[in-house]
């Protein structure tokens, strides 16, 4: 009985680590997050055979995990709180290692979008303080996309290839440099101004690439969508603290204050990132057994990837072009609205900089909450039976036909805060999106769907440049947002058409 009882640790160290205080309070704490507590992440009918004391029971498990420790590394043992040696226990993980990486990338994400909307609220004092006409200003607006359309093909290229780990550490540092560079480029000339938007573009090309990658590979299918809903309920929620961050701190600090802020905060990140994430969850030294089968489990297995994409096989495919236009239409609306919120409540309802910040902050703030629930629809669909085909293209379709109703509705508002509402209804409803399009790469080419995100996103940049740029003149020629406006409405509905005639769920290449 010694010798029993001194092996029980072994038998169950997985279980342990998991679930060492209640596997009910445990699945009660995963199920809000997204992520469903499985019956088969731990052999609860082994715990209770021990403390029933079922010795015939209890003796056959742990013949059985001895031979399944002898054939683990060290390094997972430890992970697995497994008694090494002398019986010393490794420290026990508070949460499953997939959650801190979904969390680590949704800290990512918020700190791409701040660093992008910073710069949205600077420009209304900048362009006072150098007298920037409308036009220009929309020039200035868009120089970040001049650098973005050419690093998103580079970026997803390079993910596919080498992971998403490495790249993205680079991206996030380099982008950094390039916040905290343009006060200083600002004050120095509208051209230093325009170069170093354009390597902060440059360098954020990799981010959704490496994002849609990673979270593939360390998530089964039925979570993937609720994984990318919270990343971008993070991305969502940048947008909430560069706009309400940043007037305060123009006003206290200068405009150097919130570039200095998020270029530290973005610094700060890259050295957790690259310390406590791997490409593949089989590369992690802290994950465990039982976590590792079911991610394992929950994908399909792919072949080797071929290291050069087939070019004219992807673009010979209609559900390939469903996907570019659908960004092409998603990367139009929402830059749109991005760049020029802040402003639109200055100039049409008059409107001060700190209040133009909270109007343009709420409806970042619904579509962050409502990102997470298009996710765990998606996945609730999926599990109960659904096809993958038929749950992108429901997504889809609220994506898109529910911005498009809503900036038709925008033309009429009389009131800031009636526009607040048919604005935070577009990006409510467009979040639906990351559940269609954003996922559908994956679907259709999982070998490739690093350089696919890429190519797409090159072309939906392009037209986001046209956006940004085209707003301006509109708003300049017209004296009014309401034409561009209804233009934006008629290309959502179009591209909802062809979508829900060329998409596809199921694997092209």
């Amino acid at each position: 009985m010694a010798a029993t009882s001194l092996v029980i640790p072994l038998q169950h160290s997985s279980c342990l680590l998991s679930f060492r205080r209640s596997p009910i309070l445990t699945k009660k704490a995963l199920v809000p997050v997204g992520f469903e507590a499985r019956n088969n992440h731990i052999q609860c009918n082994n715990i209770r055979s021990v403390w029933q004391g079922n010795e015939k029971r209890r003796g056959e498990a742990v013949v059985a995990a001895a031979k399944k420790k002898r054939n683990q590394s060290p390094e997972r043992c430890a992970a697995e709180g497994v008694m090494i040696g002398g019986g010393e226990t490794e420290a026990i993980p508070m949460m499953p290692e997939r959650i801190k990486v979904v969390i680590l990338m949704a800290c990512m994400m918020c700190l791409c979008n701040a660093d992008r909307v910073v710069m949205s609220v600077a420009v209304v004092p900048l362009a006072e303080k150098l007298a920037w006409s409308s036009s220009f200003l929309g020039v200035v607006q868009s120089s970040f996309l001049w650098g973005y359309i050419f690093s998103s093909v580079i970026g997803g290229a390079l993910v596919d290839r080498y992971g998403g780990k490495r790249v993205l550490a680079l991206g996030v540092a380099l982008w950094s440099l390039a916040t905290i560079l343009t006060p200083w480029a600002a004050t120095h000339s509208t051209l230093s101004l325009l170069c170093v938007r354009t390597f902060f573009g440059l360098a954020q090309g990799v981010a959704l690439p490496s994002m849609t990658t990673i979270l593939s590979r360390w998530f089964p299918t039925d979570e993937r969508a609720s994984a990318v809903g919270i990343s971008m309920a993070g991305f969502h929620m940048g947008n909430v603290a560069g706009l309400l961050l940043a007037p305060l701190l123009l006003s206290s600090i200068g405009i150097s204050g919130p570039f200095i802020l998020f270029a530290s905060l973005g610094l700060l990140w890259t050295s957790s990132w690259s310390t406590g994430v791997t490409n593949n969850p089989q590369d992690s030294p802290f994950i465990t057994g039982s976590e590792l089968s079911l991610i394992q489990a929950g994908k399909p297995v792919d072949p080797p990837t071929n290291p050069d994409p087939p070019v004219r096989l992807l673009f010979s495919k209609m559900p390939t072009w469903a996907i570019i236009i659908a960004n092409v239409t998603n990367n139009w609306g929402y830059f749109v609205l991005l760049s020029w919120m802040p402003v639109y409540f200055q100039t049409v309802f008059n409107v001060n900089l700190k209040q133009a910040a909270w109007f343009s902050a709420v409806p970042w703030a619904a579509m962050a909450v409502t990102s997470y629930y298009a996710g765990a629809a998606s996945d609730f669909m999926i599990r109960t039976g659904h096809s993958v085909t038929f749950v992108r293209k429901v997504m889809q379709s609220i994506g898109f036909m529910g911005p498009g109703l809503s900036l038709l509705c925008l033309n009429y508002a009389k009131t800031p805060t009636c526009a607040a509402v048919f604005m935070t209804l577009a990006l409510s409803l467009s979040s639906f999106s990351q559940a269609g399009f954003l996922l559908n790469m994956q679907d259709i080419a999982p070998q490739y769907a690093g350089f696919l995100h890429g190519i797409s996103n090159c072309v939906g940049t392009f037209a986001a440049i046209l956006s940004t740029i085209g707003t301006g003149y509109f708003v300049q020629w017209l004296g009014s947002f309401q034409a561009f406006l209804t233009l934006t409405a008629v290309l959502y509905f179009a591209t909802t058409v062809f979508w829900i005639v060329f998409a596809t769920g199921e694997r092209v290449f």
